[in-house]
């Protein structure tokens, strides 16, 4: 059986806490690996390095530093099948989810080598009298990540390129569930010449976030979970004077207009709403038709949809979705169906009793589809992060753009219409952060921002894109003047130009 440590130093450590972890392969229900759960001494032992590598690091020119990244894509290019592969052991996903997991924390890695540009500062000649004024962008020292299990590859890639692009260290804690391929990411990024300590990786469970969130030499924490650890942590990171982004659960809503392309709307449903098995934030989760006609027709071919919907173990590569992350997932989603049907929701597809044929004691569960749901019920208010989707029916336009507006979470929403008037009137007026058009899943390329509202979303700056750039930086403005030319005397009053 797999050992899995920490990665400190520019190598792999053992764990000395005593305390391990299981590592399940959830297609077999198997467990596959134990890894360390890092106590207080080694996360801070993983901060004594990044603290002593960074300071050479910050003082690396940029193009030198995103040349390392450079080297690092090609490295990934070159493993992309065996990470893909591990990837989808670990996790449960079907290797070619796998593969887009990977190729979206790719286009992030990507658009950090064009962070040079992005950290020029600003000049200003003659601001006063013989007085020159300009800004730089500088690293805040060592920073940390504390990613999902979801997406192992994508979102420590979002986290850890920008950071040392920009001249940081960095301290990933990966999720505990799958940590196999951000421990790989980290072999690739020394292999790819990153300095050893720049970059390092303690596996854990609270004890370690705990500590990250304590450490004074941690300047910035950034974190993708549940919305009631994403403000735990945005709360205990601003009590230790840290800068935090904190991204949360989510209930994205797609409102499905009467004049919807019907069958390409369908098609968009199923593929966002069961992809991954529904554990992902963007997934959607609630279908929202406008008046019975738009509602009657969507479930009429919804229906046979979700029942013909192929699971399969993650090395299909004909299935739809495979299995969910651990017993105790499934055992959530399945206890949040019951609750469905006992608050009065029509169970009109139910998966729960779906057994794979030889893997019997794998995770999986069939995609469940429920009608008449209302927004009272709790399996519309809360996240249940499984193939599960609501339908909730809307007698109106108004009244389909107050539910995702109303709602605690402001993560992601679409809209489905020919209706150029009807779209631009949901963009602006809908109370979500990031809007789809047609569009299922509307994450942004990587050149955008990564960032939902309300209980979606704690911090003032968004993941990736020009905003990283910010997170990861401070501005420091220097005032100059030089002594030719300048009155002796003192001067009491205030400078100004």
């Amino acid at each position: 059986m797999r050992s899995i440590g920490h990665f400190i130093g520019g190598k792999e450590v053992k764990g000395t806490s005593g305390r391990t972890a299981d590592v399940y392969e959830p297609m077999t229900g198997e467990i596959q690996a134990k890894v360390a759960l890092a106590s207080k001494a080694e996360v801070r032992a993983a901060v004594e390095n990044a603290k002593a590598a960074q300071v050479e690091w910050g003082a690396t020119n940029p193009q030198r530093r995103v040349r390392v990244l450079m080297k690092f894509l090609e490295l990934v290019a070159r493993d992309n099948e065996a990470l893909a592969e591990l990837l989808a052991r670990e996790h449960g996903k079907t290797i070619p989810d796998a593969r887009g997991d990977i190729l979206r924390g790719v286009e992030v890695v990507e658009f950090a080598l064009g962070i040079p540009q992005l950290m020029k500062g600003e000049y200003t000649e003659g601001a006063g009298p013989g007085i020159d004024l300009y800004s730089m962008r500088q690293p805040l020292g060592v920073v940390a990540g504390i990613t999902p299990f979801n997406f192992p590859a994508m979102i420590p890639m979002w986290k850890f390129a920008p950071a040392i692009a920009c001249g940081n260290a960095f301290i990933l804690k990966p999720s505990e569930r799958d940590p196999g391929v951000p421990m790989k990411l980290c072999e690739l990024m020394l292999e790819a010449g990153l300095p050893p300590g720049v970059l390092n990786c303690v596996n854990g469970d609270k004890e370690a976030v705990d500590a990250i969130l304590d450490d004074p030499d941690i300047r910035a924490v950034g974190f993708v979970g549940s919305s009631s650890i994403a403000q735990y942590i945005y709360q205990r990171a601003a009590a230790t004077n840290k800068r935090a982004q904190c991204f949360g659960g989510a209930k994205n809503h797609a409102i499905i207009m009467p004049d919807a392309d019907m069958d390409q709307t369908v098609d968009a449903l199923i593929g966002a709403g069961f992809g991954a098995a529904g554990e992902r934030c963007m997934a959607i989760s609630v279908a929202v038709p406008v008046g019975k006609t738009t509602a009657d027709r969507l479930m009429e071919k919804m229906i046979p949809r979700v029942e013909s919907l192929k699971i399969g173990p993650s090395t299909d590569p004909n299935a739809d979705f495979g299995p969910l992350v651990t017993k105790a997932a499934l055992d959530r989603v399945k206890d949040y169906v019951e609750v469905g049907i006992k608050e009065g929701a029509k169970l009109a597809v139910d998966g729960r009793g779906f057994k794979m044929q030889g893997y019997e004691k794998g995770f999986y569960m069939g995609g469940c589809l429920f009608d008449n749901v209302t927004k009272d019920m709790r399996i519309y208010k809360e996240e249940i992060f499984g193939p599960v989707l609501s339908v909730v029916r809307a007698k109106d336009y108004d009244e389909a753009l107050a539910l995702p507006s109303d709602h605690d979470y402001g993560n992601g929403v679409a809209i489905f219409t020919r209706d150029g008037d009807a779209a631009r009137d949901f963009t602006a007026r809908v109370n979500v952060g990031m809007v789809g058009i047609n569009v299922p899943i509307p994450v942004p390329v990587a050149y955008y921002t990564f960032g939902g509202w309300k209980k979606s979303g704690f911090g003032d700056l968004n993941q990736y894109g020009p905003d990283s750039v910010r997170f990861y930086t401070k501005t420091k403005t220097v005032t100059s003047r030089w002594p030719s030319g300048v009155k002796e005397g003192a001067d009491f009053s205030i400078p100004t130009s």
